[in-house]
């Protein structure tokens, strides 16, 4: 086990200048003996770079939140159910960002030519497309709080 987590520190170790932590193996279900690596990088990361799953392993990618994030992202956590009524990672969230944002997005990415789209799939857990409909499964499925601006 912890020779696949030594392969994915040679293989994906070089994200680490561009923020990405490798916080190392989790055990996520007992009964099942299911592992996974985890790590977490800054909200403005390509995360296009990283696969989803690695020698078996899914990979879970959290967004360090000892950051501050832009005022698109800001939700009201003083109510003990917040999450109810707001999803922070709403696809609008990341649209108007990216609207807002652009050429620092760009620069932080180090990639001057991004197109809005790319932009959006590189912040957005690699596929913005997918997230959309993913979020928008959740909230017919009424697993997720419809998105709004207040």
């Amino acid at each position: 086990m912890f020779d696949i987590l030594k392969n994915f520190e040679s293989k994906y170790g070089h994200l680490k200048k561009k923020g990405l932590t490798i916080e190392g193996l989790a055990l996520v279900d007992p009964k099942k003996k299911k592992h996974i690596i985890k790590v977490s990088k800054p909200l403005v990361f390509d995360n296009r770079l990283l696969p989803k799953k690695f020698e078996g392993l899914d990979i879970k990618a959290n967004i360090k939140m000892n950051e501050e994030l832009p005022t698109e992202f800001k939700v009201d956590r003083s109510k003990p159910d917040w999450h109810k009524k707001q999803y922070i990672w709403a696809p609008e969230r990341f649209e108007q960002f990216v609207n807002r944002c652009s050429d620092d997005i760009k620069k932080g990415l180090g990639e001057p030519s991004m197109s809005k789209k790319e932009m959006l799939d590189a912040l957005c857990f690699g596929d913005f497309k997918e997230h959309k409909k993913k979020v928008n499964t959740l909230i017919k499925e009424g697993k997720l709080p419809a998105y709004n601006n207040n």
